[in-house]
């Protein structure tokens, strides 16, 4: 990776979770009956065959670390749970009653936060309530997100023996250096337990996350961290770049200093020989950030190019909906998404008063719906095309304008009616997707909201 197209391209960017991304949905002509609308129409086409996603945050953790974005809170009383649970299985059933038929479930994800900092009981009461008024179709998948240091081997049987078959744990980095720089200190061995155990009880994905730009660390610890992965071989792994925004996180991502995280060009070595080694063990590069082994799931769902990008990252189910339960979580319709209050009071309230506790969202229009699709087509399959003639735009010159740049540095190649990411653009990808993001053009930041693309 060249350093002149490294200071180049190194600019603050979406990762292309959604599109429009959050800080340009408008929210001005959003309204709860609007969003209801939307799912409805999205229920309608697609339940009887596709069925639904469901995310559920799981907010709480016992400690915080340094390096995490998402919205948590930190606690050791663990009586928070139980509440909880009872007000997201009252938001479920809000979701449940606006249709006439059960809604039929092909995705359950359990996202944090820390999903173990709940016990194996809440988490039964938790799945079972939804799953006793929902069908469950046939090739679902059912995951959560386990902290190495709390999942315990009853965790593993009981999530298991609710259908759940995959399990991914947050690693980040072995060194402890490092660990101590993120508050997340936590053992080999730790890893290697709860790896062993899902596998014996018999999960058939195993994911661990891996972190490269982290505060301290070098690229000696990156081949650390990976020379031990490999000693336990997880089915897929998450190996992405630390997003610094402390002006967005708060106080949380400010227990180090600037000075202390590597440089741009540090990062890309770290990735690039990550990627190195991660071949040579013989993971398959998926999407962005993302490797696989060809027996697993997600390798295969790119093979058979069906691989799909919503708020859960990469998926292998194709879902047009996916309806977030929890404070902060995001709902997507296809032509709409919504997001749930942050503050757990509010969230309580509402509930309570059998409101949807959404506190804003976006309506997609037809030309949303266009480039929302070329997005996804770039960031599952690095390639997008407008053969169809319902995927051209008026905007669609000015977009081909903007990416002659990059053709010219050899990150895509643009045919009649296709474009193609080459290999040397792959790191690119999120700067590429950035020429198709009208939003963003449109309504220029003043101040950063993103985190650096490289």
């Amino acid at each position: 990776m060249s350093e002149s197209l490294i200071q180049k391209y190194n600019i603050a960017g979406p990762r292309y979770t959604s599109y429009p991304t959050v800080p340009y949905w408008d929210e001005t002509s959003f309204s709860i009956e609007l969003w209801k609308k939307s799912l409805k129409r999205s229920i309608d086409e697609s339940n009887k065959e596709d069925g639904i996603s469901l995310y559920i945050h799981l907010p709480f953790c016992e400690s915080l670390c340094t390096f995490c974005g998402c919205n948590k809170r930190i606690t050791k009383r663990h009586e928070v749970e139980l509440p909880y649970i009872q007000a997201v299985l009252k938001e479920w059933n809000l979701y449940c009653n606006l249709f006439t038929e059960r809604l039929n479930i092909k995705e359950i994800h359990l996202g944090g936060g820390t999903p173990t900092f709940f016990s194996p009981e809440n988490l039964k009461l938790l799945i079972e309530n939804i799953l006793s008024t929902s069908n469950v179709l046939e090739g679902y998948e059912f995951s959560f997100e386990g902290h190495p240091n709390n999942t315990t081997k009853e965790h593993l049987q009981t999530l298991y023996d609710l259908g759940f078959r995959r399990v991914s744990y947050g690693i980040q980095d072995y060194n402890r250096t490092v660990q101590k720089a993120i508050y997340r200190i936590q053992p080999f061995e730790n890893v290697e337990n709860v790896t062993n155990w899902a596998r014996e009880i018999g999960y058939t994905s195993i994911g661990h996350d891996i972190i490269f730009g982290l505060p301290f660390q070098t690229l000696e610890h990156i081949e650390e961290t990976i020379t031990k992965t490999k000693e336990l071989l997880p089915d897929r792994l998450a190996f992405y770049s630390y997003a610094h925004v402390p002006w967005i996180k708060g106080n949380g991502q400010r227990g180090f200093n600037d000075e202390d995280l590597p440089t741009a060009g540090q990062k890309r070595i770290q990735y690039e020989k990550g990627k190195e080694l991660l071949a040579d063990i013989g993971y398959v590069e998926i999407g962005m950030d993302h490797f696989a082994l060809s027996s697993d799931s997600l390798y295969q769902a790119m093979e058979k190019e069906e691989l799909h990008r919503n708020f859960m990252g990469y998926t292998t189910t194709k879902t047009k909906t996916m309806i977030g339960l929890g404070i902060s979580s995001i709902s997507d319709s296809w032509y709409g998404f919504a997001q749930n209050v942050k503050k757990i009071d509010e969230y309580y309230q509402l509930i309570n008063k059998d409101i949807l506790p959404v506190y804003r969202g976006d309506i997609l229009t037809n030309e949303d719906e266009i480039i929302r699709r070329h997005i996804l087509n770039l960031m599952c399959g690095f390639k997008t095309n407008w053969i169809d003639d319902r995927l051209k735009f008026p905007e669609l010159p000015d977009v081909l304008i903007k990416l002659k740049e990059m053709e010219a540095d050899a990150l895509v190649e643009i045919s009649a009616n296709t474009i193609v990411v080459t290999e040397k653009g792959k790191p690119f990808v999120r700067n590429i997707c950035m020429a198709f993001d009208l939003r963003l053009q449109k309504a220029k930041p003043e101040t950063q909201l993103f985190s650096m693309t490289i």
